[in-house]
């Protein structure tokens, strides 16, 4: 076992808060500063897309480059602290049971699912309309903009020696699960990816569980 495997000790049943987030749609939520966040891919496989922002300031948001630089790595895991854009420290992932998630992959759209894959797929859902409808459900101030980059929890997404980024199929399975703790209160907005054309989720979506304590 990779030695960044470390399950919590937490138990489900003593949580203050779970929902079971079905494929395609979304999850906006405060976690208080202490509090401890999990994400729990039911099936397997399930690409679970996410950001966070500060809760007093959301214009301090989770931040790509910013994460990447403190870890001097580019995919998260036990021990990873979630940077923001102001360098404040947001997160960290106290526990994780699949073993890495990736920074790069960024959020499926509409107009990527054309270009990855043909131009009939425009229709489909994708997961940057599902974190604009859980930013407009959250507040009216909040919109595209407020959209940055964001974390796959359970994609796999290897970076070549050349350079170049390949989905491959996932890494994670039935049952496992990140936990992060709230270093500062931060909103959390999930896109539980509906892409059916990508190896990441087995070409099938399904389900994902979150827990706050």
């Amino acid at each position: 076992m990779m030695k960044d495997l470390i399950e919590s000790e937490l138990i489900p049943e003593e949580a203050l808060h779970t929902s079971v987030i079905p494929a395609g749609e979304h999850w906006m939520r405060k976690v208080n500063e202490g509090q401890s966040l999990r994400i729990l891919d039911l099936e397997g496989n399930q690409a679970v897309d996410t950001l966070f922002y500060n809760a007093s300031d959301t214009a301090d948001r989770y931040s790509a480059s910013d994460t990447i630089q403190e870890q001097g790595k580019l995919y998260l895991t036990t021990g990873s602290k979630l940077m923001s854009n102001r360098r404040t420290h947001l997160l960290t992932i106290t526990a994780d049971t699949c073993g890495r998630h990736d920074t790069l992959g960024g959020a499926c759209s509409r107009e990527s699912n054309t270009m990855r894959y043909s131009l009939d797929k425009e229709h489909l859902h994708a997961c940057r309309d599902s974190f604009l409808r859980g930013l407009q459900d959250w507040s009216p101030d909040m919109e595209k903009r407020d959209i940055t980059c964001n974390i796959n929890f359970f994609m796999n997404v290897p970076v070549t020696p050349e350079g170049r980024l390949t989905f491959e199929d996932g890494i994670s399975a039935a049952g496992r699960y990140v936990e992060l703790r709230a270093e500062t209160s931060v909103l959390c907005l999930i896109s539980n990816c509906p892409q059916i054309n990508n190896p990441c989720n087995a070409y099938n979506p399904t389900p994902v569980q979150v827990f706050i304590w």
